[in-house]
């Protein structure tokens, strides 16, 4: 049984979480600040994290930074934050995916199971997936290969790079920064224009319809997914 827990110090909106869960016949745990959900977190193991960012004794980024620091549980932020800044500094520290308070009960529950459908495949070592197949064309991570309609597609390294970083977070929302930092380098961080060129590059390259794209998604003024 997948077990949740849930990090908010607003009480409805936990008793909501909770019974809406149980429901579905996830177990739950329920923090209401940052210091216990870290210990119940290391106590508990759970599956999938939702958390809300403000929390009375500490940032939920913060808690984030914390979790990350020896789990890679999918973390689904739950905020009233709106700007784009606030929703990187959280998907940065390591979130999977982001929520805007007020919110549907039927989105956040379908968010909360796509982020652990997302991590199912990924095991310790020998467990990880290296090829991930779209229907239109096929990625081997380990031999560094893309193949579309039976022949292998020609990359340069720069777009392997920037496709690899989005492939291993399939399904994740992969934020500017962190794609610029990881396929560039750690002094890159604001140059988004590399970023759109290289998509657009790889969509022409990869997508039937690259002016519809529906394996490299944009989330405007936030980063990319790759979806399969």
């Amino acid at each position: 049984m997948t077990r949740v827990l849930v990090i908010d110090d607003e009480p409805q909106i936990v008793r909501a979480l909770v019974i809406n869960l149980k429901a579905r016949k996830y177990e739950v745990d329920a923090a209401h600040d940052g210091t216990t959900a870290l210990q119940l977190a290391a106590a508990r193991h759970p599956d999938v994290v939702v958390l809300d960012l403000g929390l009375p004794d500490m940032d939920g980024v913060e808690v984030i930074r914390g979790l990350r620091g020896w789990t890679r549980v999918p973390i689904l932020v739950l905020s009233a934050r709106h700007t784009s800044d606030e929703k990187v500094e959280a998907l940065d520290a390591g979130a999977d995916d982001y929520v805007t308070k007020p919110f549907g009960m039927d989105e956040l529950l379908a968010r909360l199971r796509a982020a652990v459908r997302r991590a199912e495949p990924v095991g310790a070592g020998d467990g990880e997936v290296t090829v991930v197949d779209t229907g239109e064309f096929t990625v081997d991570l380990a031999a560094k290969k893309v193949n579309r309609g039976g022949r292998d597609v020609r990359l340069t390294p720069t777009e392997w790079h920037l496709l690899e970083v989005l492939v291993r977070n399939t399904g994740r929302l992969v934020s500017q920064r962190q794609l610029l930092q990881e396929v560039w380098g750690p002094s890159y961080g604001t140059e988004t224009n590399y970023l759109r060129v290289y998509m657009a590059q790889l969509r022409r390259k990869l997508e039937a319809d690259p002016s519809h794209p529906k394996h490299f998604i944009t989330e405007p003024g936030m980063g990319y997914r790759f979806e399969r």
